[in-house]
């Protein structure tokens, strides 16, 4: 996502915007220079497999623990017992049976073409309105309340003898919009129900909010950004009046058992790969571990009846190998880094204020494994929470981020994201078809920056659509 650094007075007319661009921002933010966007370990790789290679600047020895990792990643899991003890216990409720099923080739997943289209790698959280002194604890824990007898995520799939919680439909709208020149853009908006609930009528003031699987590569980049540097792009107060208030999202670290700032997932709301990766084994395919010990279940659906894989499905061995392979996906390279027209999107991008929340380069600090420290990198994300207006908003809190809130999406790679997966679609429910889409859906803090790439010139929005391709 594309966000702003420019005030809504900054809007005159095409002509004076155009000869203006490069005064519209207050700070001089950084022109990649290098191909290498994830440090050393970038990868040459931009086919159907950019996403799934592990940092070229890992020893051979590690590259074993990757390609173990990556069996448990991709193989699926099955009901329990089985003879596969080591990857059985799905459900009994669940949403997919691996992890590959969401994240296609590590990429980003997809939402259904159409109501009749089962959803496959899209799903809906769930939760309602909390009371902050009686649900203090659930808040402090888990940022929200999850919904009685539905819990905190609708699973749409369920092993023989027992009935998914619901069916989740996704209606098409159509939306358009016209650009500065004349020119007519028609987007698809969704609108999402829940229908056939298998387990009781839903709650009156239900909260949901559709999440698309996002794509895996640099994970374990970002979790080296020292968290001094994440903060250092905070303005929660907007103190330099640039419209801008980034702010970071605080959330509980259930191995470090303390609040920390929060950098994944799209309203920031985990802590660590570790967490994010154990709450997706439990909340998508109804597994346990230490890290999350309780599945999305709840009493009274009663699934302590059917046969599991053990108090802990996921074995401590399996979650340090998924780990280990979600930190190690390399970035793949710049491409047409060269290319006249490339540059000039650049410049595009950072003069009409997408870098103020798209914060290019960031350097890792010092961190246990040696291929992750002290690289420079260029995820054009500050990783922060900003309002992104009415348009986009799924009403639902999390943790500190409101129901207005998303993080900013890093942006390495993106060029490549329909080549790993021709379906995929882009912002928090996958909605855009386009990275022109996606730009045209930003407002809230957004707006100026969105409305600056209306009024473009052709040319102009051209080529800042062929930079961020280049990515």
């Amino acid at each position: 996502m594309l966000h702003p650094l420019l005030r809504a007075s900054a809007l005159l007319v095409p002509v004076l915007l155009i000869s203006n661009l490069t005064q519209a921002t207050e700070t001089t933010y950084p022109i990649q220079d290098t191909p290498l966007t994830g440090g050393d370990g970038s990868v040459k790789q931009h086919d159907q497999n950019a996403y799934s290679l592990p940092l070229a600047n890992m020893s051979m020895t590690k590259r074993l623990d990757f390609s173990v990792g990556n069996s448990f990643f991709r193989n699926p899991w099955v009901v329990a017992p089985a003879s596969t003890d080591a990857r059985d216990g799905l459900g009994p409720l669940f949403n997919t049976n691996s992890c590959q099923g969401c994240h296609l080739k590590d990429g980003r997943g997809h939402a259904p073409a159409s109501i009749d289209t089962p959803s496959v790698s899209l799903f809906l959280r769930l939760s309602v309105p909390a009371d902050p002194e009686q649900d203090a604890d659930l808040l402090r824990e888990h940022g929200l309340k999850p919904a009685p007898i539905y819990g905190g995520q609708l699973q749409t799939s369920a092993i023989p003898g027992m009935k998914p919680e619901a069916d989740m439909i996704v209606e098409w709208q159509s939306v358009t919009q016209t650009l500065g020149d004349g020119t007519k853009v028609v987007m698809r908006k969704p609108v999402y129900h829940i229908e056939n609930p298998n387990y009781g009528p839903l709650p009156n003031d239900l909260l949901t909010s559709p999440r698309v699987a996002p794509q895996m590569i640099g994970l374990g980049l970002v979790e080296a950004i020292p968290e001094a540097a994440l903060l250092a792009n905070e303005d929660p107060d907007d103190a330099n009046g640039d419209g801008i208030s980034g702010r970071a999202n605080r959330v509980w670290d259930r191995v470090a058992k303390q609040t920390v700032v929060g950098r994944f997932g799209w309203k920031a709301g985990q802590p660590s790969i570790m967490q994010q990766s154990m709450d997706a084994f439990a909340g998508d395919m109804g597994l346990t571990s230490t890290v999350t010990p309780a599945t999305d279940c709840t009493p009274q659906q009663q699934c302590d009846r059917f046969p599991n894989g053990g108090d802990i499905e996921v074995t401590d061995n399996v979650a340090n190998f998924i780990n280990f392979y979600a930190t190690s996906l390399a970035v793949p390279t710049r491409r047409e880094q060269d290319n006249p027209q490339v540059q000039r999107g650049a410049s595009v991008f950072n003069d009409i204020g997408c870098a103020a929340c798209h914060t290019p380069r960031y350097t890792t600090g010092q961190v246990e494994r040696p291929e992750l420290s002290g690289q420079v990198i260029w995820p054009y994300s500050d990783f922060l929470l900003h309002d992104m207006g009415p348009g986009l908003a799924d009403g639902r809190p999390e943790f500190l981020a409101d129901g207005n809130e998303w993080r900013t999406p890093p942006l390495w790679g993106l060029g490549l994201t329909k080549v790993v997966n021709p379906q995929a679609g882009f912002l928090h429910d996958g909605r855009a078809e386009t990275v022109e889409h996606a730009i045209l859906w930003h407002d809230g803090e957004a707006r100026p920056a969105a409305d600056q790439y209306r009024m473009l010139p052709q040319a102009e929005r051209d080529a800042l659509l062929r930079f961020l391709n280049s990515l």
